[in-house]
This record gives C-alpha cells, sequence and structure tokens, in this order.
C-alpha cells in the first residue's frame, strides 16, 4: 500500500509539473513571433498527447495569423493600386476639363473631349472589373455544370480575340486536337477563364501566342514575355498584382481565372523559361 501510496504521489507530482511547464510555455509561445513549440519532460502518454494537441493548434493559430497578416498586407497594396489606377484618369479628365473652359478653338475642344472619353472609359473597365471580380468571389452557390465541348469554345473565343490581336501584331499559332474534349463545367464561366487568358496574352505579349489543347484536355497558352521574373511569375494568380509593363488594369484577370477553374475542380499554373511564360490550364 505504501508502494502505491508513493508511486501515485510521485506520479501526481510530474503531472503537476508537466501542467506547471505548459502554463509557463505558453503565454510566452503566443506573445513571441516564433515557430517554438511546447515541450514537457514528462513521458505519461496522456500528458504527451495533451502538448501535442496544443501545438497543433498553436500551430493552426500561426496559420491563421499569418494569412491575416497576408491579407491585410495585401489589402492594402490593393487600395493603393486601386487608387492609382482611379486617380491618374480621374486627374487627367478634370485637367482636361480646365483648360476646355480655357480656350475656344474648337479644334482643341475636340480633341480634349477625345482624350476625356478615352480615360472616362478607362476608369469605367477598371470599375467593371473589380465589380465582376466582387461578384464571383462572394458567390458561394454551386456552379450549374454541363457537358462543354472544350474544342469548339476555345475556338470561338479565340476568334473573338483575332481583331485584338491583330492590332498587336499578333498571329496567333494554333494547335487544337481533333479529338473531341468534353468536360462537366459552367460554359459560362470557362469562356471567362478563355477570355481573361487571351486578354492577359493581348497585354503582355512580346509578339506571338501559341495556344495548345491536347486529347488529355490540357491547355496551354504560351508567349514570349521579357520583363517577368520569378517573383512575378509566382505572384501572376495573385489579386490585384501587376507587373511594370501592364497599364490600365487591376490585375484582377488571371486571379479570377484562376478562382473560377478551381470551383470547376481544375488547376491553373504559371512557367517561365527562357523569356517564355506558359499558362496552363487543367481541367
Amino acid at each position: 500500500m505504501a508502494a502505491v501510496i508513493v508511486f501515485l504521489t510521485v506520479k501526481v507530482c510530474l503531472l503537476k509539473k508537466s501542467a506547471k511547464e505548459i502554463t509557463a510555455a505558453m503565454p510566452d509561445i503566443l506573445k513571441k513571433d516564433t515557430n517554438s513549440l511546447i515541450g514537457i519532460s514528462s513521458r505519461d502518454m496522456d500528458m504527451c498527447k495533451l502538448a501535442d494537441s496544443l501545438n497543433k493548434q498553436l500551430k493552426e493559430v500561426r496559420e491563421q495569423q499569418l494569412r491575416y497578416e497576408l491579407g491585410n498586407t495585401e489589402l492594402k497594396n490593393a487600395i493603393t493600386n486601386i487608387s492609382h489606377d482611379l486617380r491618374t484618369p480621374l486627374t487627367a479628365i478634370c485637367g482636361y476639363l480646365d483648360m476646355f473652359g480655357k480656350t475656344d478653338d474648337t479644334e482643341k475642344q475636340q480633341r480634349y473631349l477625345d482624350i476625356m472619353h478615352e480615360r472616362a472609359d478607362m476608369m469605367k473597365q477598371l470599375t467593371e472589373e473589380l465589380f465582376r471580380y466582387s461578384v464571383i468571389v462572394t458567390d458561394d452557390t454551386e456552379m450549374e455544370c454541363e457537358n462543354v465541348f472544350v474544342n469548339q469554345l476555345l475556338a470561338e473565343s479565340i476568334s473573338s480575340f483575332y481583331p485584338a490581336l491583330k492590332s498587336r501584331g499578333i498571329e496567333p499559332k494554333i494547335e487544337l486536337t481533333e479529338q473531341r474534349v468534353e468536360r462537366f463545367v459552367n460554359k459560362a464561366a470557362l469562356s471567362r477563364v478563355f477570355s481573361n487568358l487571351l486578354n492577359n496574352a493581348v497585354k503582355y505579349s512580346g509578339g506571338d501566342l501559341e495556344i495548345f489543347l491536347s486529347h488529355t484536355g490540357n491547355i496551354t497558352f504560351s508567349n514570349t514575355v521579357t520583363e517577368l521574373s520569378a517573383v512575378d511569375v509566382e505572384q501572376l494568380f495573385d489579386r490585384f498584382y501587376t507587373v511594370e509593363a501592364a497599364h490600365h488594369s487591376t490585375g484582377l484577370g488571371l486571379s479570377i481565372a484562376r478562382t473560377l477553374v478551381e470551383r470547376m475542380g481544375g488547376t491553373i499554373t504559371a512557367e517561365y523559361n527562357k523569356e517564355r511564360l506558359n499558362i496552363i490550364l487543367k481541367l
């Protein structure tokens, strides 16, 4: 009986010691921006499980805090970028309005009006892009899907962008498999994805564009881009991210494309090698 009492006393003391170690470690770990974990001296299975459970919870808390901090930084940068994108054409409009009122020269007035129309269209495009993005990311309803003939939809999207590509001197090289590729997706969403990828090529391409559709359903948009870096490629699909060469863009096009593709169960990635950007879409 004495031996049992001694054993239980020692065990209780060890458990109390482990509890004190956990109590002492928690505030310090929570306050400091470290990856430290709770460590205990006890070998008791239940106390070890408790420490392990707390460590898992701490890891989740740190991940949530990191996402919050990144989101907060991203939001601040987004507000700065959007403010700049909207302020630039608005400032120009105000300036040309002022000059318009100071001259009676009809030729100059017409030129000022044309410039103001151009800047107003730019603002309209930016605000519409922001609106479309907000609608897409806040829509949590399930997409209505159907069997879509991907070959045909991609060909139609390319045809609609042909004038814009030609205006940039881009003669696209197109290779679409002759095999019928069907996917159970939302047709309107997939069409939007194709449009955003083509629009991205119009803005960023160094003068060429290659589009491939394989029999497995993988779609690749490939073009020359000289201004990109490894960092740019990693952030291409981030919200509000633009590279220096982009003009009049919120940087939402590729982010919208990724959101839609992932909602349809697909993936979209980017690769950059020898000044060539490849965006690969897998449905």
